[in-house]
């Protein structure tokens, strides 16, 4: 399960998508985000299925790969669709199954559906941002993007670079984890049987190493920095400096067609 984990991670490659802006893609990554929540019907998840299948295949990279990253959060899915199937109860939809006081409606069923297809395509389409592009092109996209905000105070680049080191290390502490949980079988430790407070219990051998391998890497991440002479953003120059091409008018052009679609949608004119 833990090497399912794909958050974080990135494929290189030399796609139409990985050679995109990485602003384009973390601008169009917030909207997609925006237009799931507008889009309230499922015809309009046909424009989503259209964009996605279209990036996933621009892209290249492999179903089984975006499955795998589903895999860890087939529960939280499943506990959303069920709470919407016994939660909502609609006076005027069909009664489709009663035992005692559970009931199960065609408005909870329709629900449960639909929010479960937006987690799916929610996950999917952030999860081709992180891999698609490649840490250092994230944090250079996130601080471009917070610039303007620096005349009001903000630390635009501590915090674009927290917010990529933090998800650069995902990966790394998930092999990390793997590791410590396979030394600790061999010694005989049991992560699977037992009730869930012996299964918490028994996660100590795992939490305590883990920890302090955390602190350890990121007391040497900070040496380093500290010994290549790092102040921070001020007088700092890129090696790549971030120019927007005509591959981002494009992917503006077609995604424009999906947000559009959706606030159409919501409004009732298509």
């Amino acid at each position: 399960m833990i090497k399912d984990i794909t958050i974080g991670q990135y494929i290189p490659g030399d796609t139409f998508v990985h050679k995109l802006d990485p602003r384009t893609k973390i601008i169009i990554s917030l909207l997609f985000i925006v237009s799931l929540f507008v889009i309230n019907n499922f015809f309009g998840y046909i424009f989503v299925i259209a964009f996605l299948g279209l990036a996933v295949a621009v892209s290249k990279i492999h179903l089984s790969y975006l499955y795998k990253g589903l895999k860890p959060v087939f529960i939280l899915i499943i506990i959303t669709a069920l709470l919407n199937v016994f939660m909502i109860q609609g006076s005027d939809s069909t009664l489709l199954w009663q035992f005692k006081f559970f009931k199960i409606y065609k408005e909870g069923v329709d629900t449960a559906v639909f929010m479960t297809l937006r987690l799916i395509f929610l996950i999917l389409g952030t999860s081709l941002l992180t891999l698609t592009t490649s840490p250092i092109e994230l944090t250079d996209g996130i601080e471009k993007l917070l610039n303007p905000f620096k005349k009001l105070g903000l630390p635009a680049h501590e915090l674009a670079m927290m917010m990529t080191i933090a998800l650069r290390f995902i990966p790394t502490l998930i092999d990390e984890t793997d590791k410590i949980m396979k030394a600790q079988q061999a010694r005989g430790a049991d992560f699977e049987s037992g009730s869930l407070v012996t299964k918490a219990k028994n996660l100590i051998p795992l939490l305590v190493p883990l920890f302090i391998s955390s602190f350890r890497r990121a007391d040497e991440l900070a040496m380093a920095m500290e010994a290549r002479c790092y102040r921070g953003g001020e007088g700092r120059t890129r090696m790549k400096e971030l120019k927007y091409t005509n591959k981002d008018l494009i992917a503006y052009g077609v995604f424009s067609i999906l947000f559009i679609a959706s606030i159409l949608i919501r409004i009732g004119i298509i």
